[in-house]
């Protein structure tokens, strides 16, 4: 396969970069943590910030507040909860009170303490960061590895998709060539080959031959004004697939308007640029990390690299 990737111009800011934004969260137990832990059943759920929780106690018969914490008490089992929360949202919507509700998407994400655990209610999608809740993502790298014929070494190109300039969150920027939440119902590959269909036209068949390799887990923060701030809790499992030579992405949903086969030095540069949705860019360096094109002798924040991307959530 093709060598290290050494040192190039931008690259250190670039790892800079990445390192800030999901550096970025307090952690429960750092001195300027301020996050609420949000619990069901007595068990954490999300991480809430003082101004998010300030608009939720204005629901005492749903979110009452506890030592440390809110609690959700409106309702006894995962569908009254869901009701429960859904009737909150729907009201601090209507009234303009949350400007990340306005990225409604009326789809669902299960609410968990943890991945394997069962769900304890479902919340919408726009929502899920407001209450800090984990939310999981399947994304795929689609590869071709070509021969050089002069020389007999071997390189990889990344086929990568540019993000439609209407979507809510990071339009017209670079992203994987598929990737999506997983809603509640499905599973982690059911997602992938879902989200691979829908928005690149990948085959089902094809999609299934992918190879599970990882997931990425991180905390950070977003701000929706200089008030309303929101925690992201991200855990994506990653995909490789090495597609045919003949293969060519489509435009399915309209979720991606066009796509890209790139060498990988050329897919780091842009990384360097910041011309990638940045949890993708994470999911790339990650397939550099593990082909063995970011070498620890040639990159010093090389160890900082992979605390961030494997947060403990």
């Amino acid at each position: 396969m093709a060598g290290s990737l050494g040192p190039g111009s931008g690259w250190t800011a670039a790892v800079r970069r990445l390192l800030r934004q999901f550096s970025s969260a307090q952690r429960p137990g750092s001195p300027g943590f301020q996050g609420l832990p949000l619990l069901v059943e007595g068990q954490q759920v999300g991480l809430v910030v003082p101004a998010v929780a300030r608009e939720l106690r204005a629901f005492p018969n749903v979110f009452v507040e506890v030592t440390g914490g809110l609690e959700l008490r409106g309702g006894h089992c995962p569908e009254e909860r869901t009701e429960a929360v859904a009737g909150v949202l729907a009201q601090l919507r209507a009234e303009g009170r949350l400007a990340r509700l306005a990225r409604w998407r009326d789809e669902a994400y299960e609410v968990r303490p943890s991945f394997g655990a069962p769900a304890l209610l479902n919340v919408e999608r726009a929502a899920a960061p407001l209450l800090g809740v984990l939310q999981f993502g399947a994304h795929l790298n689609a590869f071709v590895c070509r021969q050089d014929d002069e020389t007999g070494s071997w390189q990889i190109f990344m086929w990568l998709a540019r993000r439609s300039p209407h979507k809510a969150t990071y339009p017209g920027l670079l992203d994987n060539l598929a990737a999506g939440g997983i809603s509640a119902g499905l599973g982690v590959k059911e997602t992938m080959v879902k989200e691979s269909w829908e928005e690149a036209r990948v085959p089902p068949k094809l999609a299934a031959q992918a190879q599970p390799v990882g997931c990425l887990s991180f905390t950070y923060e977003e701000m929706d004004g200089e008030e309303f701030g929101a925690v992201v809790r991200e855990c994506l499992f990653i995909f490789d697939l090495e597609v045919p030579e003949d293969f060519t992405p489509q435009v399915g949903d309209g979720e991606a308007q066009e796509f890209y086969l790139w060498p990988l030095n050329k897919v780091r540069e842009a990384v360097n640029s910041g011309s990638f949705k940045p949890n993708c860019a994470l999911v790339v360096v990650d397939f550099l990390f593990r082909h063995g094109l970011l070498h620890p002798d040639h990159e010093p924040l090389y160890p900082e690299l992979m605390a961030v991307m494997h947060q403990t959530l």
